[in-house]
């Protein structure tokens, strides 16, 4: 009599299985209404102040329910079933491994499709509902778009559909340098200062604006004047006096004095390429220090700029130093007087709350840009008459436009683009970058033009004017961000850091660009 392989011997005994569960099943699904009346029968035996006729309602829709689930749990059931009936016939063929990768490979595409959609719904959604003045205390606290929840931290949003289809490697070399630790929150902003000594300032949603010496990575300078969160941190042209926003409504402006310590050797810490390593959990334990307990504290501003009536988002120095823009989500700009503190403009227009100022570096013009999918050109050049443009070339929230050196605007937005404008002509921009996720606070160096991309899935890219992708900041299982970043900042003249960038893994990081390698590779 013959017999039976192991294999087809167990696929029958999982049909059976099978097939004796389906009874199980039916059984359970005939017996559901004298469930349902037993538990009703129960429940009407306890003593309860609630009419009998809202009882036997909350009964009803709480069996629904329960059906629902049921039904979810049975449909869960099989789904594994044929999980398992199809791996054994994988096994049965000898393609049990390749099935099992290919399988793998598409669910992996499709969770990360699904959670790249999810985590701009939930970013969105979140803005919106924080945006307006209520009850919900980050609100009251000044915390702007601050929250945990970590849909784009699952896969990192779009990075393995990316690393699928672009595979190609830049040789220039990006070194990583220093790591600043020392915040206890999320990084809203970075800033070097312009005049000597050189240091870099963050700004943090813990309520402080911390000094750095970019050799060492260690905090020169706290400040702790804010009560809510530090969302931008600028340095005066000239001066070492610091312009820093919040979200207790007010921007302050105050003097720091710095003592630059003696920079230590630091290990070579390079990696040229695409690398891209996820990180643990157990990753952001190695930056939960504080080492600005023991620096210098300024808690009193020389000034505090208090005209807005919502949180204050950004604020930059005009040409010359004497006056400072803010930007607030009451959907106004504010033009103030340094030295006297007096509002001297107030620039509205905008039909949604503002994301971002910035300020040429040579003349006398002003850009906002607006949740309301637009960014204005304000143009103080001519003192009788104070002109505006807008400029609707985004469709979704803008979160940041910068001038270039030259006649250039740069807009980023949360429609996953970068647009490059000619401040001559702006009806149409001269270049469009399209990526992968939503773009954060940009950067253009002043030479070369380059402009530095923060991303929500933690990447960090680099492009020039017209387009064209020159490089990808490294990240692996031992350096790089480890959640969103939300700003970049060049310093083309310093000759360790040239490029910084901080996020919501509370640290920033100091970069070492090869540009004249970088635009080789071009």
């Amino acid at each position: 009599m013959p017999t039976e392989s192991g294999s087809w011997a167990s696929a029958r005994q999982t049909k059976q299985k099978r097939k004796s569960h389906s009874l199980s099943i039916k059984r359970t699904n005939s017996s559901e209404q004298d469930r349902s009346g037993l538990q009703r029968d129960m429940l009407e035996g306890q003593d309860s102040k609630l009419p009998s006729s809202v009882r036997n309602t909350l009964m009803d829709l709480f069996g629904q329910i329960e059906r629902e689930f049921e039904n979810l749990y049975i449909e869960n059931l099989e789904l594994r079933r044929e999980i398992d009936t199809l791996n054994e016939r994988l096994a049965v063929e000898g393609q049990s491994i390749d099935g099992a990768e290919l399988s793998k490979g598409q669910m992996k595409t499709k969770a990360s499709h699904s959670t790249s959609q999810l985590s701009q719904k939930l970013k969105t959604t979140y803005k919106a509902s924080t945006s307006k003045r209520s009850n919900f205390s980050p609100i009251k606290a000044g915390r702007p778009c601050h929250f945990r929840v970590r849909s784009w931290e699952i896969w990192g949003g779009d990075s393995w559909i990316v690393s699928s289809f672009k595979t190609t490697t830049s040789r220039a070399i990006c070194q990583l340098v220093k790591e600043y630790v020392g915040h206890r929150d999320g990084l809203w902003d970075v800033s070097v200062t312009r005049t000597q000594p050189v240091v870099m300032g963050t700004a943090s949603a813990d309520h402080t604006a911390l000094l750095w010496s970019i050799e060492t990575g260690k905090c020169l300078i706290k400040y702790v004047g804010h009560a809510g969160s530090v969302n931008s941190i600028k340095f005066h042209p000239t001066e070492q006096i610091a312009l820093t926003a919040s979200g207790d409504q007010t921007a302050h402006i105050w003097r720091y004095t710095v003592q630059l310590p003696t920079p230590q050797p630091t290990a070579d810490t390079s990696i040229s390429g695409e690398e891209e390593v996820d990180f643990s959990d157990k990753d952001e334990a190695e930056v939960d220090g504080d080492v600005s307990s023991d620096c210098p504290t300024v808690r009193i501003p020389l000034s505090s700029l208090k005209s807005h009536q919502g949180v204050v988002i950004a604020a930059d120095w005009l040409v010359g130093g004497k006056q400072a823009v803010t930007a607030s989500w009451d959907r106004t700009a504010n033009l103030y007087d340094v030295e006297t503190s007096e509002l001297v403009h107030s620039l509205t227009g905008h039909d949604q709350e503002l994301t971002h100022c910035c300020t040429h570096p040579t003349q006398r013009l002003v850009v906002t840009s607006s949740r309301d999918t637009t960014f204005r050109l304000w143009d103080f050049r001519d003192p009788s008459i104070h002109s505006v443009n807008v400029f609707q070339g985004h469709t979704d929230t803008v979160t940041s436009a910068v001038f270039t050196v030259g006649d250039n605007v740069v807009s980023g937005s949360d429609d996953r683009t970068v647009k490059v404008w000619d401040l001559k002509n702006m009806r149409s921009p001269i270049a469009t970058i399209r990526t992968d996720s939503a773009v954060n606070r940009i950067s253009v160096s002043v030479g070369q033009k380059i402009i530095a991309l923060p991303h929500d899935n933690r990447q960090v890219r680099l492009f020039d004017m017209s387009g064209v992708r020159l490089a990808r900041l490294p990240r692996s299982n031992r350096q790089g961000h480890r959640r969103m970043v939300c700003c970049s900042a060049w310093s083309e003249d310093h000759p360790t850091c040239n490029l910084f960038t901080c996020g919501f893994d509370r640290q920033a990081i100091g970069w070492n660009i090869n540009i004249p390698a970088l635009l080789q590779e071009k």
